[in-house]
């Protein structure tokens, strides 16, 4: 059994976020003509194309990854500046979106789904970090404020974590009409950083980056724009945004989930990129990441000169740049990456971290930790159970039962005789006391939680849910597709997902 406890997840903040103040008489202009492709008044030098092909770096997502040789000058605390985006309704994790944005969405136990960008960041010195979201923002603000508010803000410009929800105003009286749009609307509030590049990032992905290395690349090879690619077959191509490059990794072209012929002529030789021959033969094509680097100035220009009614950075902004001469380099991500989307890859990726002898995402990685809220929770209080390839969070009570290749989120009580497999419990947002469950007992209620001897498997049991005596969540005949939200569950792709806060009658089966 992995316990997924929270004492690295509580590490506080405060020195890395601290770190991230400005010199005070060190203007953009001069830290620029620090670093090579750069005059001190602040203008861009093109130098002639090298001779060698420039060495673009490929970091490993794996856990334990050693420290990070990249020597960024300035340093990634005073001229980057992060913006996550919060994606749209979610409606293709919808019932998991019904109450919260997509990134406040639970996810391994003890973490949320923004918890991942936002940690990435801090592991790589980004620590001025924008996160935008315009749908079901009320959850979404509470975590991060109480994850990281603590140091938002503050004398001097230091580090902080802020949600900017979208707005209507006398210049847009619309909401945000996609990625490059939302950037957009608060390019009058981005502009007033003195940085170098803007980092864009999703807030629906799970990985494990050292951005420092990306920014290094688009600083070596003199960039406008550089994007996260990932190597991948034929079989997983199709379902993805291609590139093609040529030999100094310069992106040439791009296709939309091209197949047949089309699919061929995206191939490319990945060891342009730094793959070595044997992956590059597995690994033909790359796949966009929909994580960019953009120069300051590059951003300005291309979204209020150039292209000032494109609403997406993938399909409209970026190839633009490419066809009017923009360099828009490929950056290589050879590691575990989940765009999380989906139900299923939404239940896939937590039941990933199951996985042994490595699972596929691992936060126990001692140099770049998960960051997520310090809840100050007890120790999980396990009684006489059956737990086998399973992930449990902080702060459950978990008795008599059976609980096979599973996650148990926090707060999750499970009582006597229950069956748990292949499933994932999100857990409770609250205790409920003694005097609670004796007035449900009296009352004929269920309390929050697992009941006894209830049968799940295959499934997602979101937050708060309360689940009866003999309750069966079984998918007993196999159900692809079902929409029963009066009754309080969804299934999508033969997962049966408990709708948050529902009530599943004892005795129920599904």
């Amino acid at each position: 059994m992995a316990t997924a406890m929270g004492a690295m997840a509580a590490t506080s903040l405060a020195p890395i976020l601290a770190a991230a103040t400005f010199p005070g008489d060190l203007g953009l202009g001069r830290r620029r003509a620090a670093v090579p492709g750069w005059r001190a008044g602040g203008r861009r030098l093109r130098a002639a194309p090298p001779a060698r092909r420039p060495i673009l770096f490929s970091p490993r997502g794996v856990s334990d990854s050693r420290s990070s040789q990249t020597c960024l000058d300035p340093d990634a605390s005073t001229s980057v500046l992060g913006i996550i985006l919060g994606g749209g309704a979610g409606t293709r994790l919808y019932p998991l979106t019904k109450k919260r944005a997509k990134p406040a969405v639970p996810l391994g136990a003890n973490y949320r789904l923004i918890d991942i960008p936002v940690s990435n960041c801090l592991n790589s010195n980004v620590s001025k970090i924008y996160v935008l979201t315009q749908f079901n923002s009320a959850s979404l603000n509470r975590h991060i404020s109480r994850a990281y508010g603590n140091n938002i803000a503050g004398y001097k410009n230091e580090g902080f974590v802020e949600v900017l929800a979208a707005q209507q105003s006398p210049e847009n009286p619309n909401w945000f009409q996609g990625t490059a749009d939302a950037v957009r609307q608060y390019m009058w509030l981005f502009e007033e950083h003195n940085v170098m590049e803007f980092l864009i990032l999703a807030g629906d992905h799970l990985y494990r980056m050292d951005y420092q290395k990306f920014i290094q690349a688009h600083r070596e090879t003199d960039a406008d724009i550089t994007v996260a690619a990932l190597p991948m077959d034929e079989q997983r191509a199709t379902a993805f945004g291609l590139m093609k490059i040529d030999d100094e990794g310069r992106i040439v072209e791009f296709a939309e989930k091209p197949k047949g012929e089309k699919l061929r002529s995206m191939m490319v030789d990945t060891t342009i990129l730094g793959l070595d021959p044997e992956r590059a033969k597995e690994l033909p094509y790359i796949a966009s990441m929909g994580i960019y680097v953009f120069s300051k100035d590059v951003m300005l220009r291309l979204l209020r000169e150039k292209f000032p009614a494109a609403n997406d950075f993938g399909s409209e902004v970026i190839p633009g740049a490419t066809e009017i001469g923009l360099r828009v380099q490929a950056y290589l991500y050879d590691g575990y990456w989940e765009d999380i989307g989906t139900i299923e890859a939404f239940y896939n990726a937590n039941l990933g971290i199951t996985k042994k002898p490595v699972p596929d995402f691992s936060f126990y990685d001692r140099s770049a930790p998960i960051y997520t809220q310090p809840r100050y929770l007890p120790p999980s209080k396990v009684l006489d159970a059956d737990v086998t390839d399973s992930v449990i969070g902080e702060g459950c009570v978990i008795k008599h039962c059976t609980i096979n290749h599973s996650v148990v989120g926090l707060r999750s009580c499970i009582s006597e005789g229950a069956v748990i497999e292949d499933s994932l419990l999100m857990g409770a947002d609250y205790y409920e006391t003694e005097d609670d469950k004796k007035v449900l007992s009296e009352t004929g209620g269920i309390p929050i939680g697992i009941g006894k001897n209830a049968h799940i498997r295959k499934a997602i049991i979101d937050k708060n849910a309360r689940i009866g005596e003999n309750v069966k969540i079984i998918n007993f005949d196999n159900v692809q597709e079902a929409v029963r939200e009066t009754e309080g569950y969804f299934i999508k792709s033969g997962i049966v997902t408990v709708i948050k806060d529902a009530l599943i009658p004892s005795g129920t089966i599904i």
